[in-house]
């Protein structure tokens, strides 16, 4: 054990606790994302000057969208986590796939079921797809930043062992120092985002629907993938080839091309 590890700081999960209600950081991160996302694409709206002659989504339309997002995200990210990562035990325990509280959401299938709702509701809202594809992935990155937070609150998703100053002794994960994995995807996935979609949006607009959601997707692949490199992989899963490949930049590869050929697409 390297002598500059530093011990885990011991923060309480739960937020708050009044009698039987209970409310985790957990479960704040995702509030706190999707209320925030949602501030913040009212104002994005409000920005004629950058829409330029595309249909844009009215504010108080926004107000169905969050609705949307916050269905899509969690049946998409609870069915992720399902699917992905570990379907022979909720195959063998099927009641445990509706305890979402006690963790385990998936990114990659939060974004599929945040599509899934952002399709329903351009439908519904009379305007592009894309352009709600653009106006989410440049407030997602919110989310990101919280819901990393709220994995390192829990001791979750921890690194690989390390002998680097800022190293941490995890609570259940042995007494080697690890990576603080998760702020590493804090900073990358949502601050560092964050800035890049929105100085995007500011400088390049939403004229091109399909643009910045192209930049979310190349962004997001290229930040998950380093990383996952810092991350230790699932117990149940560990690599998937040659002792680097994880899980997680398997599913952040096609994350990346559809970003890919969306931004090329849009030009």
């Amino acid at each position: 054990m390297g002598m500059l590890a530093i011990p885990f700081p011991m923060i309480d999960p739960i937020a708050v606790s009044i009698g039987p209600l209970v409310i985790r950081w957990y479960a704040l991160a995702y509030i706190g994302g999707l209320l925030v996302g949602w501030w913040y694409a009212r104002r994005l709206v409000r920005q004629g000057a950058l829409w330029g002659t595309v249909t844009r989504p009215s504010e108080v339309a926004l107000d169905d969208l969050i609705v949307y997002m916050a269905l899509g995200v969690v049946i998409g990210g609870r069915l992720g986590e399902v699917v992905f990562y570990n379907l022979p035990y909720y195959l063998a325990h099927p009641a445990e796939i509706l305890q979402v509280w006690r963790g385990g959401m998936s990114f990659h299938g939060g974004l599929i079921g945040a599509a899934v709702a952002a399709v329903l509701f351009a439908r519904k809202a009379g305007v592009l797809t894309l352009t709600v594809f653009d106006l989410c992935s440049t407030v997602v990155p919110v989310g990101l930043l919280l819901g990393r937070v709220a994995n390192f609150i829990n001791a979750e998703l921890w690194g690989r062992i390390s002998d680097v100053p800022w190293a941490v002794i995890f609570p259940n994960a042995g007494p080697e120092p690890r990576h603080p994995s998760q702020l590493y995807q804090a900073f990358l996935e949502g601050a560092v985002l964050l800035v890049v979609l929105g100085l995007a949006a500011q400088r390049l607009g939403f004229a091109k629907p399909g643009r910045l959601a192209g930049i979310f997707g190349m962004g997001y692949g290229i930040a998950r993938l380093i990383g996952e490199f810092f991350r230790e992989p699932d117990d149940h899963i560990g690599f998937l080839f040659g002792g680097w490949l994880t899980m997680g930049m398997a599913l952040s590869v096609p994350v990346f091309a559809v970003g890919l050929w969306l931004y090329r697409r849009a030009r």
